[in-house]
């Protein structure tokens, strides 16, 4: 098992339905906003997140599939046993893609919009501590 025991005994339930409900709430969110950014035309998402439409088209593409990524690798390697230790480090990854969410945000002036970018960090640190091998 991958999960984290302190003392080498068994992780308890709570902790493991805890850590498959943020991998699970993390992969959509990941995914959702990954698949949303490929799809949405640029205006319609300039509309709803105006950093969309002032940035290269190929930045906004490449954080659609960081997105994506992310959120496959935070539940696949652990759902399918294939590789479990990868959940770990896609869960790190999600969280040094939010710092660099909240670097972008606060370069522009919208520090306001940081506090969802900090708790996606905790939740994904959190799934970074359970997943990885002790």
């Amino acid at each position: 098992m991958t999960t984290r025991a302190v003392g080498g005994e068994k992780p308890s339930k709570a902790l493991l339905v805890g850590l498959w409900s943020v991998q699970v709430l993390l992969s959509l969110l990941f995914v959702g906003t990954g698949l949303w950014k490929l799809f949405t035309p640029v205006p319609q998402l300039a509309a709803m997140i105006p950093w969309a439409g002032q940035v290269p088209g190929v930045f906004l593409t490449l954080t659609a599939v960081v997105d994506l990524l992310g959120g496959l690798g935070v539940l696949l390697p652990s759902l399918t046993g294939i590789r479990p230790r990868l959940t770990a480090w896609a869960a790190l990854g999600c969280a040094l893609l939010q710092v660099s969410a909240i670097v972008f945000h606060v370069s522009r002036g919208e520090a306001a919009s940081t506090p969802f970018n900090v708790l996606l960090i905790a939740l994904s640190l959190f799934v970074f501590w359970g997943r990885r091998s002790g």
